[in-house]
């Protein structure tokens, strides 16, 4: 099934706009600096300790492993991992508003997780400008958001990109392919 799997970071982008995912395949083996904005580039620089194995050289500190959950036919890959605390925690540059998005995807970590053995007790976020944390709670804590989580995940199975007109024009103000899309508010 692995095939018609979603990328854990599209349980976020397909929230702000489905025809987006569409998008970044589109340019995904081109130099990003053509197309994405300031913050998109700093975000990702971010990650980069993340990314090439330098973050920390702690035993219990597990970093950016690829992860597979089977139960939902999720892919992608956790930030950190901390087995003493049994704590996922997914790292942003900065965090301003934490939206469903993103808890979705570390959601989406913790099934893969669990799946593959790890006891996850805690998830967090940790926004990296102003060294702040943010707790979330397990899936299991908050019933109405692991709903809303499921939901997203059949809406992502079903969507027909032809049926689709975004109805917000704050995300087509605020998308880096809105220049080249044909579903925005124009």
């Amino acid at each position: 099934m692995m095939d018609d799997a979603i990328i854990i970071s599209n349980l976020n982008d397909f929230i702000f706009c489905p025809v987006s995912i569409y998008f970044h395949n589109l340019y995904g083996n081109r130099n990003t600096i053509s197309y994405q904005t300031a913050a998109q580039i700093n975000g990702s620089s971010a990650h980069e300790a993340i990314d090439n194995g330098t973050y920390s050289t702690r035993k219990n500190i597990i970093t950016s492993i690829d992860v597979y959950c089977e139960t939902y036919n999720l892919v992608g890959k956790i930030d950190i991992y901390d087995s003493n605390r049994k704590m996922l925690i997914e790292r942003k540059r900065q965090i301003r508003k934490i939206y469903d998005g993103y808890i979705f995807q570390l959601f989406a970590q913790y099934f893969a997780m669990k799946e593959m053995g790890y006891e996850v007790k805690r998830l967090q976020f940790y926004s990296m400008t102003d060294n702040k944390t943010y707790p979330v709670k397990l899936p299991q804590e908050d019933l109405d958001m692991f709903e809303k989580f499921e939901d997203v995940i059949q809406r992502i199975k079903t969507f027909k990109m032809e049926d689709f007109q975004q109805q917000n024009i704050e995300k087509c103000k605020n998308c880096i392919y809105e220049s080249a899309c044909d579903r925005g508010l124009k």
